[in-house]
């Protein structure tokens, strides 16, 4: 899956940068990491919106180490990357939870050792026993959301409700909406729409979701994950299908833009923390993880990066407002609809391929 919930691009060739706009500023990110890691370093690979430079220093108050934390904008670069050797120094990594099952496959992944966690059983239910791992055997959960609409209310005065607004509504989003630069999210979004599963292995099925968007295609301004916002608050967009966390801090730059979770269904993600097989930092490694289990920590995370914790007792911990957005927290009724994406093996090839046509003609 490409550039995952990533809202603004971020350049790791850089020491340090600041992204105002999102309100947060990020640390110390190191490009070219250290293949020998110093006991007291410990460096993490994360998304660019999950880390920031309080974050760090928190850390390194409560355990006398110092974190540095490498970022990258879609899971395919970080797996590439570690297949490639290049993340020998990294202790901890924030895969996405089909990528979790991908990683185990690969064999590229430690079995956690409970008995070193505490407060494992802090989170809420649904996150101790996860599909894509079970019994929590290789990773924690950190972060969730979902996939859906955000759009721009004071334009468009009726809000989408589901996904075939973008076919019922031609006129007013030609060339002034984008989709998300994700083959599974597309498609799996049209493949629910037409009453189908966001893992659908049936080809036929495959192809019917192809040819709607390929209707669409057209009108469509761009697949883009990473530029979007910036558009959208310049108003240049007036729809674009987008990650439930991005939605969320665009929308505070711009309360006007809405976001919406398609009636039909949509994807339900989960980020997760893993151990890699080459971690050169095991202790700091489970200090890290026990410090995210913290309530109080996750319960400032989820505050200060506007992300929702899988921590039932930092939930408890947010202010009201934050508990009852219903955009970062939504209701058991819309979650039901949901579906998570799941590693399809070969199949895969042939959302690649409907993708490729898609995307390029």
């Amino acid at each position: 899956m490409t550039n995952r919930r990533k809202f603004l691009q971020t350049v790791a060739a850089l020491p340090s940068l600041s992204l105002a706009g999102c309100g947060w500023r990020l640390a110390e990110v190191r490009a070219n990491a250290q293949t020998s890691v110093p006991r007291d370093q410990l460096y993490i690979y994360t998304w660019t919106q999950y880390t920031d430079k309080q974050l760090l220093q928190t850390f390194s108050t409560q355990t006398g180490m110092k974190a540095l934390a490498d970022v990258y904008d879609s899971n395919d670069v970080m797996l590439a990357r570690l297949q490639a050797g290049g993340g020998g120094a990294y202790s901890i990594i924030y895969p996405s939870d089909y990528m979790v099952q991908k990683m185990v496959d690969k064999a590229l992944l430690i079995e956690i050792d409970h008995e070193r966690l505490i407060g494992l059983d802090n989170l809420l239910p649904r996150f101790q026993n996860p599909t894509y791992d079970l019994n929590n055997r290789y990773s924690v959960p950190f972060n969730w959301g979902t996939t859906g609409l955000v759009y721009n209310s004071e334009i468009l005065k009726d809000a989408p409700e589901d996904w075939d607004y973008l076919w019922q509504n031609q006129q007013q989003l030609k060339n002034r909406m984008t989709l998300l630069n994700d083959v599974r999210e597309v498609i799996g979004a049209v493949l629910r729409m037409l009453g189908y599963s966001y893992n659908s292995q049936d080809e036929n099925q495959i192809k019917q979701a192809y040819e709607k968007l390929k209707a669409l295609k057209p009108l469509i301004t761009d697949f883009d994950t990473e530029t979007w916002p910036n558009q959208m608050l310049a108003g240049d967009l007036v729809l674009a299908m987008c990650y439930s966390a991005d939605a969320i801090r665009v929308s505070k730059e711009n309360p006007k833009l809405k976001y919406v979770i398609p009636r039909s269904g949509s994807s339900l993600w989960t980020d997760t923390i893993v151990i890699p097989k080459t971690c050169p930092n095991l202790d700091g490694a489970y200090a890290w993880i026990n410090f995210i289990l913290q309530p109080e920590i996750s319960a400032q995370i989820s505050q200060r990066l506007n992300i929702a914790t899988p921590n039932r007792y930092a939930f408890e911990q947010l202010p009201i407002d934050i508990q009852s957005n219903a955009d970062l927290f939504p209701s058991e009724s819309i979650l039901e609809k949901c579906e998570r994406i799941t590693p399809l093996g070969k199949i895969e090839e042939i959302y690649e391929r409907y993708w490729t046509e898609l995307t390029s003609d």
